[in-house]
């Protein structure tokens, strides 16, 4: 019975998990570009290690090593890699690091006093960052592991006490040795858990793509790491700003990702175009007017010759010569179709034509319905997602009669070279700006290729570092006395390796 229940409740979990509208998969062909900008930054890091003053006695000698600072870091041997079920590893072998520290001696009344520089050699590192979905949706570094061993110290000791100091050269670097190891792994914790933190604050959650519509990249459940790569399941849905959330229910197909010889694939579903089109039909701002001179004007002759008799009609000179107004307003929602041939955007609309006379009632000459599908194609440049839209097909019909949709024929080419040329540029240069894909700021996608599937499209591109690590850290860093209660305040005991 223990074993049914347990069945029965993971049945109910998997019917109950919300479906992600997008979906990023890491592979490990970019963790070679992520390994050396990041030992870059490492380096930077741990080339701030503060060694505590060294200081003390024995037998008549009395020592003070302060002033401690790096000169040289080099790390050579090293590797990145998955590891399941959430980490990321860095390993370093038999790098070296140089020092450079102020000596003090006193024996008897005589004292000594000066610089020495020391090599630290056979540096071995490995940290593993945790990575998690916090509270708020977003990836963090919830955990950093690190163990750090220091092979041998050398330092060069020389003066009038040289040979003095050579005696207790051993007690003195064994004491240096031991504070370098301890210092390591908390600035490795720190960079993890503080400084990458801040980066993957770059990632965008919830933010607004203009002044209508926002959209929702919450993290949907903890990465999924392997061997080979990380996966990463977004809600990806728009919503309007108005209302906060997205109302519209995911039922599309979920997307899948399977290949990985590229650096980076984001897939994306219909639902997650839907919802865009959703949102902003629920803003209102599907809809356009043009009116008087906004009309071009071989449509507008056109339209007054067509409608010359229901003109004529008008009892008043001034609705004869009034300006022409053209309105279109979608009906529902747009849908989004992705096949393997394409994809597409179906729109139903009306179309209204009236006079617009001065200080009177508008007069209504027709209403008809627009029938219009749109092929939609996708581009990932820098870090946002690009829409180019065309006209695919175009047709308008009378909601009242047969009849009166043969009388409408006539409109058909000018309306659809309307479309083309006058409404579908606007569209296109409001589409220009793209939605950031939720990846950290100061990556983009470079040499992108887009394949549809059924129900959704994958998009496989190259990472490339348009800012390095630390400009983004220290830019988007936030200030000292701010404190981040998802963080962990301290490090855990250091597990250097004495």
């Amino acid at each position: 019975m223990a074993h049914l229940a347990a069945l029965l409740l993971a049945l109910l979990a998997g019917a109950q998990a919300e479906i992600p509208g997008c979906k990023i998969r890491i592979t490990s062909k970019a963790l070679e570009l992520v390994k050396q900008e990041g030992l870059r930054f490492l380096e930077q890091e741990l080339e701030t290690i503060t060694i505590p003053d060294l200081g003390g006695r024995e037998g008549r000698f009395y020592y003070n090593i302060s002033e401690v600072t790096v000169t040289e870091l080099q790390l050579t041997s090293s590797e990145l890699h998955f590891q399941p079920e959430q980490e990321l590893v860095l390993q370093t072998s038999n790098s070296s690091l140089g020092l450079r520290f102020r000596r003090q001696f006193l024996y008897w009344f005589i004292y000594d006093g000066g610089y020495i520089n020391a090599s630290a050699q056979g540096i071995s590192i490995r940290t593993a960052l945790q990575l998690s979905r916090d509270a708020t949706g977003r990836i963090k570094v919830a955990n950093v592991s690190c163990q750090a061993s220091v092979s041998k110290l050398y330092a060069a000791f020389g003066g009038t006490f040289r040979m003095v100091y050579e005696v207790l050269s051993s007690f003195i670097t064994s004491g240096m040795h031991f504070l370098l190891n301890q210092q390591i792994c908390p600035v490795i914790y720190h960079a993890g858990t503080v400084l990458l933190n801040s980066l993957l604050d770059t990632v965008p959650v919830r933010s607004s793509v203009d002044h209508l519509v926002g959209i929702d990249y919450s993290l949907l459940k903890d990465p999924v790491v392997s061997t080979s790569s990380m996966d990463m399941d977004f809600r990806g849905a728009f919503y309007p700003l108005a209302q906060g959330n997205c109302s519209l229910p995911n039922q599309a197909v979920e997307p899948q990702l399977q290949d990985e010889e590229r650096m980076v694939y984001v897939a994306f579903s219909e639902f997650f175009f839907d919802s865009a089109l959703d949102s902003y039909f629920q803003a209102g701002a599907l809809q356009l007017s043009l009116v008087g001179d906004k009309v071009p004007k071989d449509l507008d002759m056109l339209l007054r010759a067509s409608y010359f008799g229901s003109i004529v009609l008008q009892q008043t000179p001034a609705v004869l010569d009034s300006p022409l107004k053209l309105e279109l307003r979608v009906l529902a929602p747009p849908h989004c179709t992705i096949k393997p041939s394409g994809t597409t955007i179906s729109v139903t609309a009306s179309v209204s034509i009236t006079l617009v006379p001065p200080n009177q009632p508008e007069v209504q000459l027709s209403s008809m319905i627009m029938d219009a599908r749109l092929s939609a194609k996708m581009a990932l440049r820098g870090n946002a997602l690009r829409v180019h839209l065309d006209l695919r097909k175009f047709r308008i019909y009378s909601n009242q009669s047969a009849l009166e949709s043969l009388a409408l024929i006539p409109l058909q080419a000018p309306l659809k070279t309307m479309l083309q040329f006058g409404v579908m540029p606007l569209l296109n240069e409001r589409l220009r700006r793209g939605v950031q894909i939720p990846l950290p700021e100061g990556m983009d996608f470079v040499r992108e290729v887009v394949t549809n599937h059924a129900g959704f499209l994958t998009i496989g591109a190259d990472l490339h570092f348009a800012e390095g690590l630390r400009e983004v850290i220290e830019k988007n860093r936030r200030p000292a006395n701010t404190v981040d209660s998802g963080a962990p305040s301290a490090p855990p005991p250091s597990t250097a390796a004495a």
